[in-house]
């Protein structure tokens, strides 16, 4: 929730109200959040607290959050600036053809990323509190993430059975 309240803190701040100086130190706080939070759930179970789904949920977000926060925070400055700041609205890439296989193979690799992390702080976690047993709350999560990942991967293969007939142009560029 943090994340969302400095992302759109720093960006209003920038775009709407003219405080770029502001802005930017929200936005600079947004990977502090996750620093933060990581500590903090680190911190409740070093003190003994008994773990729970919101331990393991705290180390599946920072996953995704490290992999495709920056991404989340370039689109919205973008956007922001269209909408705040009259920047021009950015091409969007044609993708068809081998750019489109290659797109979606780098996201489901993007998410890959984000799951591997996401797992090796669920298990990093769960080796703090010292078994599987005690640590079973937080692996409630290798459930939906691993689902996730599984069915992800239909998009990928999908395209690169049927990946749409290239363009004029990327063929010409070639």
């Amino acid at each position: 929730m943090l994340f969302w309240i400095f992302l759109v803190g720093g960006l209003a701040a920038r775009y709407a109200a003219g405080w770029r100086i502001l802005g930017g130190a929200l936005l600079l706080c947004v990977p502090l959040i996750d620093v933060v939070l990581l500590g903090a759930t680190v911190l409740s179970i070093q003190d003994g607290a008994e773990p729970t789904v919101w331990h393991g949920l705290s180390a599946a977000y920072l996953g995704i959050t490290v992999v495709y926060g920056h991404r989340t925070v370039r689109w919205a400055d973008a956007k922001f600036a269209r909408s705040f700041g009259g920047a021009a609205a950015a091409r969007r890439p044609e993708l068809r053809g081998r750019a489109a296989v290659v797109d979606a193979w780098k996201s489901w690799l993007r998410f890959l990323l984000a799951y591997a992390i996401s797992v090796g702080l669920i298990f990093g976690l769960v080796m703090l509190i010292g078994t599987l047993d005690e640590g079973a709350p937080l692996l409630v999560w290798l459930n939906p993430l691993t689902k996730v990942l599984i069915y992800s991967l239909i998009w990928p293969i999908a395209t690169t059975i049927w990946p749409g007939k290239a363009s004029e142009t990327a063929k010409e560029n070639r």
